[in-house]
């Protein structure tokens, strides 16, 4: 993997939600991206039909994950054994670790 893409990947984990484990079993290093495919930006109910602004102050919607489009994860950046999977990313890695490491065997 480049190491540029691995600098943006550990960048603003706080918003991105973005993080890495390594295993002590294995040694394989897995990366998460959380991924929110929720509201879009503007809802119309957003919009006040009198002076056709946004009203409502909502915060960062996608505080702690990215949408699809901002992965970093992909084949073009030097990942391999891409998924995408809901629940949870440490149990996976759990599952995945222990397949390697009975191959290793």
């Amino acid at each position: 993997m480049r190491k540029e893409v691995l600098h943006r990947f550990l960048q603003n984990t706080d918003s991105t939600g973005r993080f890495m484990v390594q295993s002590k079993v294995t040694g394989v290093t897995y990366f998460v991206e959380p991924i929110y495919n929720g509201k879009p930006d503007k809802l119309w109910e957003d919009v006040n039909p009198a002076t056709k602004k946004l009203t409502g102050d909502y915060g960062n919607a996608r505080k702690g994950a990215i949408k699809p489009t901002e992965s970093l994860i992909t084949e073009v950046n030097g990942f391999v054994n891409i998924d995408v999977f809901k629940g949870s990313p440490l149990a996976e890695i759990d599952r995945r670790d222990k397949i390697y490491e009975n191959k290793q065997k």
